[in-house]
């Protein structure tokens, strides 16, 4: 098992290796790095290396009892400096997204290209998180997982694969260890316009917790962003509708 040593926690992280585009996937919060096993496939075919990690506290990564949970930018600059990864791309889904924003922020000469997908993206403006607290409400929060985070037609198609997706999110650590990172930056609108990385963002039109009106909020601020929505995926669009979240990334990532 690989690990990048940090302080008060060892990041598990998985590399497909090659000479490839290196492209670095963030999970979201109801998952692991094992969220994107059918991205690895398709990516490394198309010529990528692909590198996954669990966050800090998330599945097989470890953490000290009572350690400093640190940020999510800093971890992953942390992991592209062990990997020595001079340029890579970014993709970053759900609550991934808030680290993978403040990444693109923070660290732009790293960037190739940032892929933000089915998030919220961590804005903090009063006006988008008075939209936001409209769109989830109370009681969209308390929905059941597998009910908030994946799409109707997805559970209605495939059980199999709302089984397997609720095996990943159940072992994706405990709340002792599953600790929310606090941010090293507050991002804003305003912000966003400041991005200097070809940036895609990808929306599920069945998304309960970052529908397509949410994301486009913030595509209309990033300078030459691309926007791309995923028919009837929900939360996890990449899980849920692979093959057709697949074709939409690659074809943007062939362009840049």
């Amino acid at each position: 098992m690989a690990f990048v040593e940090l302080t008060g926690a060892r990041l598990w992280y998985a590399d497909s290796g090659g000479t490839g585009v290196p492209v670095v996937f963030v999970h979201p919060a109801a998952a692991t790095s094992a969220c994107w096993v059918h991205q690895v496939e398709a990516f490394t075919d198309a010529g990528y290396r692909c590198i996954t990690y669990d966050l800090r506290g998330w599945g097989k990564s470890e953490t000290e009892p009572d350690a400093e949970v640190g940020t999510m930018s800093d971890d992953l600059e942390a992991l592209a400096h062990a990997l020595r990864l001079e340029s890579f791309v970014l993709i970053a889904a759900a609550y991934g997204g808030f680290g993978g924003v403040e990444y693109a922020l923070r660290f732009p000469h790293r960037l190739r290209a940032l892929v933000l997908a089915t998030s919220q993206g961590g804005l903090v403006d009063p006006e988008y998180v008075s939209v936001l607290e409209r769109i989830v409400s109370p009681p969209i929060r308390a929905l059941p997982v597998h009910l908030r985070e994946l799409g109707p037609s997805y559970r209605a198609e495939d059980p199999q694969g709302v089984e397997r997706w609720l095996q990943i999110a159940h072992g994706s650590g405990d709340g002792n260890t599953r600790r929310r990172q606090p941010r090293a930056i507050e991002i804003t609108l305003a912000l966003l316009e400041t991005l200097t990385a070809p940036t895609l963002l990808v929306a599920g039109a069945a998304d309960l917790l970052a529908p397509p009106a949410l994301m486009r909020l913030m595509a209309e601020r990033i300078p030459s962003c691309v926007f791309a929505t995923v028919a009837e995926a929900g939360h996890s669009a990449h899980w849920e509708r692979a093959a057709e979240w697949n074709r939409i990334v690659l074809a943007f990532l062939r362009q840049h």
